[in-house]
């Protein structure tokens, strides 16, 4: 296998693709797991399965715009009054400053990616404590 010079982590130099296999582990919430592809202070890419009937607290990043994109799974992200339904191939855009949450109504797995620039460490502001938990992303 043929590693490309990158530079996924901050430090340069060359690197094994990323994937769940190698990738950092965490778990959130009632049993939802991410893994961070990418941690770079301008961008995070993370893979996050959200079991059926799990969701996370309202919140919005003060710098960060993050886009939601569903691998698998039917999911719904809550942004302002509206509640957006997101099939396998689609995605959405949350601007900086803007509460959302996702949301798993479906009575499967969802399996995203949650792109953040810059990374949403430390810009978290969560709405009012809705009793679930949530990582910093």
């Amino acid at each position: 296998m043929a590693f490309m010079k990158t530079d996924l982590d901050g430090r340069g130099g060359h690197h094994p693709p990323r994937g769940r296999a190698n990738a950092e582990h965490y778990v959130w919430g009632d049993g939802c797991d991410g893994w961070r592809l990418l941690a770079h202070p301008d961008l995070a890419v993370i893979e996050e399965r959200v079991p059926a009937g799990a969701a996370e607290v309202r919140h919005a990043h003060e710098r960060a715009r993050q886009f939601f994109y569903v691998l698998s799974g039917t999911a719904t992200i809550e942004v302002d009054d509206m509640r957006i339904t997101l099939e396998p191939g689609q995605g959405f855009h949350v601007e900086p400053g803007t509460p959302h949450r996702f949301v798993n109504d479906s009575t499967q797995d969802v399996v995203f990616l949650v792109i953040s620039s810059p990374a949403t460490t430390g810009d978290r502001i969560d709405a009012a404590d809705e009793g679930h938990g949530s990582p910093q992303r």
